[in-house]
């Protein structure tokens, strides 16, 4: 699988990702996306709210029998399902699940535990800020087993040189959107959804204390 950030970069399936930048308008964002990891005898993983769905999505790559607690966002009512109204998403409660009913979902809210992988979420996504400061490095979190680091590097660690050696990574984000185009057939309910943001995406990336910077355009 592809991470929505790589996605993002290489513009790949962009509608799928869209969602995690219709928050910015124009302007510098600074703090975003974060992600870390530290190895030892085995690697954690650490990353901020818009991680969560692609932690679930690789651990249901890494185990297909895994089954998950907690909580499921869906944009849209699901059939058969109880679930409750809040703002403007359904929230769902699962336990011991395998999520094949939610083929479409805002955010994975959920938990599960293995010897070899333990994969934990907070179950309240923040709300939308620009201050920094204040950004949950650790709201989703993973603890795997060192069998899976080619995957994990391969996924969520892509271009970062020496990784295999180094202990500690961090890895933040720095959004600067320059321009939002409207399209001039949209909605005034759909300007934010339809509204194409460019700029530069500017990744920095820390490894076992030293930083390197990579710049990418940004269209989305």
């Amino acid at each position: 699988m592809d991470s929505f950030l790589k996605k993002v970069i290489d513009g790949k399936d962009i509608e799928s990702v869209k969602r995690y930048f219709l928050r910015f308008g124009k302007g510098s964002y600074d703090r975003r996306f974060l992600i870390s990891y530290n190895k030892g005898k085995r690697v954690k993983i650490k990353g901020s709210f818009e991680w969560a769905n692609d932690f679930v999505e690789f651990v249901r790559e890494l185990d297909k029998e895994l089954k998950f607690s907690g909580k499921v966002m869906s944009l849209d009512k699901i059939p058969n399902l109880d679930g409750k109204k809040k703002g403007a998403s359904f929230v769902y409660d699962v336990t011991e699940s395998d999520l094949v009913e939610f083929e479409n979902p805002y955010f994975y809210l959920v938990d599960v535990k293995t010897d070899d992988i333990i994969l934990k979420i907070k179950k309240s996504i923040p709300k939308p800020g620009k201050n920094a400061d204040k950004i949950d490095d650790k709201f989703c979190s993973l603890d795997l087993d060192l069998k899976f680091w080619d995957k994990v590097k391969d996924v969520f660690f892509w271009g970062v040189s020496s990784a295999d050696n180094a202990k500690k990574v961090e890895i933040e984000h720095t959004l600067e959107i320059s321009d939002v185009e409207i399209p001039k057939d949209a909605k005034p309910e759909e300007v934010r959804e339809k509204s194409i943001r460019k700029g530069k995406l500017i990744r920095k990336i820390t490894i076992d204390g030293k930083e390197e910077v990579k710049t990418y355009d940004l269209e989305i």
